[in-house]
């Protein structure tokens, strides 16, 4: 029997009420072992399915996740703070990707290579056991950019949610066996980075592990990885820009700019948190943006109005204070007071492109402006980060919005838009934003060995 000590349960809390919602053991490094050796034995039952069997059972668990989008949504609303509206997307999104995952499995081929003296065909060959790290931003989708692409390419996964929104990945698990996924196929095991996290990294019998978080923690991960030799994929910061052009529809670009920044109340490494805006239309930009700010609703997540629901933890909201001191100017809007870890929409200007909070991913509802003379001004500011994972441009030139977006060193952009993320396109960033590329067409390629394979015939 072993002596290791149960790590502390995990406490969820309402981030708007601070009210416990539950009480959740959390994993040790014995039951992350156990886990492993479960996951191991039913992969391989697991990969030697048929193809069209595998994409069934994809799509039953699709048909499940989706007769209970409204359940997962009052979930992620308890553990997460999200708005409904957003939650019910985030249910609905773990649909579609089991869903677009499963059209790949009959289409996960090899090929066929000309050479001399016989024939040479390559196998595409599922890793083995993955090892899901998901954050807590985005706990249902984020966790399904790994689960969905690695089940359906022959893969078991196991699943670490983060300790503070567990409830969610654990009702999937539930669901995934309610619809057929075979058992130990899908596991989640909640617990503490320290404990849980890492044992799944350094397990011998993990092949791959997919995180989704801090860059300093994703520097963690990958040395620990390369120590084994094991296959990552990161997703880690971003301090995305957003690029105004004077020849842009003015108010276009300040109505759509809150948003890109306070979604999910900023706690997305792809919020355009640096609006840059040419100088010539600065002061009227920020005329148009300033009543967007004000306006913006924040308040109770179940009410259908509210756009803007508490930040994750008190951690999170005294760290997200630390950033707008009192020497900055600031343009505000207005949040709840009371209980909850509520911060109000806020844009900072008049600070210098090295202030902290200019520079650093603050992960919460704060932004700031700031002005470029030209478009080469405009892409040098943009480029002065260590990130580089998104970001928006807006102008009515076509011919500038492709220069900039080749200058641009990030690796999702958006031109007169903000969206980043599809779950049919690929999306993942540059510099120290992280490593390789989730969803698209060749997600399911990323959790696969390519093994070649030549035959004579001259035998």
């Amino acid at each position: 029997m072993s002596d290791e000590l149960a790590p502390l349960p995990l406490e969820v809390l309402n981030p708007a009420t601070e009210e416990t919602v539950a009480i959740v053991p959390a994993a040790t490094r014995d039951d992350v072992d156990a886990a492993v050796a479960r996951a191991a034995a039913a992969q391989r039952g697991w990969a030697a399915a048929a193809p069209a069997d595998r994409a069934r059972l994809l799509r039953r668990f699709a048909a499940v996740v989706d007769g209970h989008t409204e359940e997962l949504a009052q979930l992620e609303v308890r553990e997460a703070g999200h708005t409904i509206g957003n939650a019910r997307w985030e249910a609905g999104n773990v649909r579609d990707l089991l869903e677009f995952a499963a059209g790949g499995v009959e289409r996960l081929s090899g090929r066929q290579i000309p050479v001399a003296g016989g024939i040479d065909v390559t196998f595409l060959e599922p890793l083995g056991v993955i090892g899901v790290i998901a954050p807590w931003n985005f706990p249902m989708p984020i966790a399904a950019w790994g689960l969905a692409p690695a089940l359906a390419a022959g893969n078991a996964v196991i699943l670490k949610p983060a300790e503070t929104t567990p409830l969610t990945a654990l009702r999937l698990a539930e669901l995934a066996l309610e619809a057929g996924i075979p058992e130990h196929l899908f596991q989640v095991l909640p617990g503490h980075g320290a404990v849980a996290g890492d044992a799944l990294v350094e397990h011998p019998g993990v092949a791959k592990i997919v995180f989704t978080g801090s860059t300093r923690v994703g520097k963690q991960i990958m040395a620990k990885c390369a120590d084994r030799v094991k296959r990552v994929t990161l997703e880690l910061g971003g301090k995305s820009p957003n690029i105004v052009f004077a020849d842009a529809d003015l108010e276009a670009a300040a109505a759509a700019a809150p948003m890109a920044f306070l979604d999910n109340t900023g706690q997305d490494c792809c919020a355009r948190t640096r609006i840059l805006v040419q100088r010539s239309v600065y002061d009227r930009f920020l005329e148009l943006v300033a009543p967007a700010i004000e306006s913006v609703a924040v308040g109770d997540p179940l009410d259908e109005n509210t756009q803007m629901g508490p930040l994750i933890s008190r951690a999170q909201l005294d760290r997200v204070r630390s950033y707008v001191t009192a020497d900055l100017t600031a343009l505000r809007g207005k949040a709840p007071e009371g209980p909850g870890f509520w911060y109000p929409p806020t844009l900072v200007t008049d600070v210098a492109p090295t202030a902290p909070v200019a520079a650093e991913e603050v992960f919460g509802p704060v932004a700031v402006v700031l002005p470029f003379e030209d478009e080469e001004d405009a892409v040098r500011l943009a480029n002065a980060t260590a990130y580089g994972l998104s970001g928006s441009l807006w102008t009515r030139d076509i011919g500038r919005a492709l220069r900039v977006s080749r200058a641009v060193a990030a690796g999702n952009l958006s031109v007169n838009s903000h969206s980043s993320v599809r779950y049919w396109t690929p999306f993942g960033g540059y510099k120290q934003s992280g490593l390789g590329r989730e969803l698209g067409p060749d997600a399911l390629t990323a959790f696969t060995e390519t093994k070649n394979v030549f035959i004579s015939t001259e035998a």
